[in-house]
């Protein structure tokens, strides 16, 4: 399969992801949401979004290696965080570059959207992280 990441002129820029992202294959693999826990469901990081991001990622790339993926594959990421606010930026991209080497996650992010949302299924949740990737 082949990912050819854009950010064309004339959109904003810098951001930490593509724009646009064309993928060439057949075979779709969607990883629903997830979270900071482990095989075990134990909880990962807790009170801590940078941590969190970076468990969530990591168990993104399990889910993706698991259908024959990998971030190279990756179309789209989203991510849910609990309340959100600007101010969490840094706290947010901390987690996405400390693991971006371990799990093979290119910089910038394939295209992307950061949803801020009141709560996710537990109250420790701070993040979520789904991914589309396409195969051949």
């Amino acid at each position: 399969m082949t990912v050819q990441y854009l950010t064309p002129e004339g959109m904003l820029q810098p951001v930490p992801y593509h724009h646009v992202a064309v993928g060439t294959g057949t075979k779709h693999v969607h990883v629903s949401g997830q979270v900071a826990r482990r095989a075990d469901g134990t909880p990962v990081a807790t009170g801590d979004l940078a941590g969190q991001v970076a468990q969530a990622l990591r168990n993104t790339a399990i889910g993706l290696a698991g259908a024959g993926a990998s971030f190279a594959d990756v179309l789209r990421l989203t991510f849910y965080v609990t309340r959100w606010s600007p101010e969490r930026i840094g706290d947010f991209m901390a987690g996405v570059e400390a693991v971006a080497d371990e799990i093979g996650l290119r910089l910038p992010l394939p295209p992307a959207s950061l949803i801020g949302v009141d709560h996710l299924f537990e109250p420790d949740v701070l993040v979520e992280v789904e991914a589309t990737a396409l195969l051949d």
